[in-house]
């Protein structure tokens, strides 16, 4: 019996590493940036977000949105705000470790704890 080896296609192995909040707000900041993007770039991009992070109603919105032609004054936005020296970019709300970190200093503050307030500061 011969075995079969399964592998990713490059759509689904993007999905798996956009599942990282970091990793998806990365992508999607690179994508902001573009200079003369192809009108379905972003919408495209927000769906492979939507797979990896959403529900099947984020996966509409997009569906909507990419029907509405939004995706062009989103550009234009981005283009003008880098005229004024600003940019439009993508971040993750809260990492992992800055909830955590949180979480740990809610605990020693119950518990009686002193917590130096730089510990929760180094991951802001």
């Amino acid at each position: 019996m011969q075995s079969v080896k399964v592998t990713k296609s490059h759509e689904e192995f993007l999905i798996d590493s956009l599942k990282d909040p970091e990793e998806a707000a990365d992508y999607l900041a690179v994508v902001l940036e573009e200079v003369d993007p192809e009108p379905d770039l972003l919408p495209l991009c927000l769906g492979h977000v939507a797979a990896a992070l959403g529900s099947a109603s984020d996966r509409q919105w997009v569906k909507d949105f990419s029907a509405s032609g939004k995706s062009q004054a989103i550009y234009e936005l981005a283009e003008w705000l880098d005229s004024l020296g600003l940019k439009l970019t993508v971040e993750e709300r809260y990492s992992e470790q800055f909830i955590a970190d949180i979480r740990e200093a809610q605990q020693e503050f119950e518990n009686g704890d002193m917590v130096p307030f730089e510990s929760i500061r180094r991951n802001i």
